[in-house]
């Protein structure tokens, strides 16, 4: 579990101290009217089974492998608890041509998901596909993207003004990447953000740590799913 005291083995006890002493990591508190979001839980980001990671990617060049389906575990807690009190409940996924033209930079910096160098194998999941286990229900809104955050070109904002959100949980992969860049954003367009620690996944055991403090420190309060559960009411 993904606790803030667990992140900070990652840190020298001078960067510690600098925490202690900046001033920042402070708790900004959830809103009214909150959202969760589900960044990207799809079998692209997941594998279409819970096994090692150095198996699963290489079938799917961006699975996180089994934290992934950890957290998917944690994201049902959510969804449940969401749903039962009628709480909007937000997906993002990829959206791209089949040829993968607009995939745009991405195919720059990221070999594999390139057509001449994709893995070739069966399945009968498509990687943009939000994981079965926590599959969207009729009242939920599903959002494509193409770039990492969920709000750059997509009709997010408007959504949270059209629902009345004033604050966001967001879960979902990878920490480092999409989910961070779409907090980065969410906090920029002044939410309140609660991010479920132990509901987001990444590849990079470190890279998933360190960019949970960081937002912990300036954009979000990072949580346990049990606290964000305990303080709506609900239980696991």
């Amino acid at each position: 579990m993904a606790t803030l005291e667990s992140l900070y083995s990652y840190l020298t006890p001078r960067d510690r101290e600098i925490i202690e002493l900046s001033g920042y990591g402070a708790r900004m508190g959830f809103g009214a009217c909150p959202a969760l979001v589900i960044v990207d839980a799809t079998y692209g980001f997941c594998g279409d089974r819970r096994e090692p990671i150095t198996d699963s990617v290489r079938r799917w060049p961006n699975s996180c492998g089994e934290a992934s389906w950890d957290a998917i575990d944690r994201i049902r807690e959510l969804l449940a608890a969401f749903r039962a009190q009628q709480r909007p409940v937000i997906y993002t996924r990829g959206a791209y041509r089949d040829d993968k033209w607009d995939m745009g930079s991405w195919l720059w910096k990221h070999a594999r998901s390139r057509p001449q160098e994709a893995p070739v194998f069966q399945s009968d999941r498509h990687h943009d596909e939000i994981v079965e286990e926590i599959a969207p229900q009729p009242s939920d809104l599903v959002i494509g993207k193409q770039k990492p955050s969920a709000f750059f070109s997509t009709p997010l904002q408007s959504y949270l003004t059209l629902l009345g959100a004033d604050s966001l949980v967001v879960a979902g992969g990878s920490t480092s990447g999409c989910v961070r860049a779409t907090v980065v954003d969410g906090f920029s367009a002044n939410y309140r953000i609660a991010v479920a620690a132990d509901a987001c996944f990444d590849r990079l055991q470190s890279s998933h740590a360190m960019s949970l403090l960081d937002m912990h420190a300036k954009y979000a309060d990072v949580l346990d799913t049990a606290d964000i559960l305990g303080h709506f009411g609900a239980s696991a």
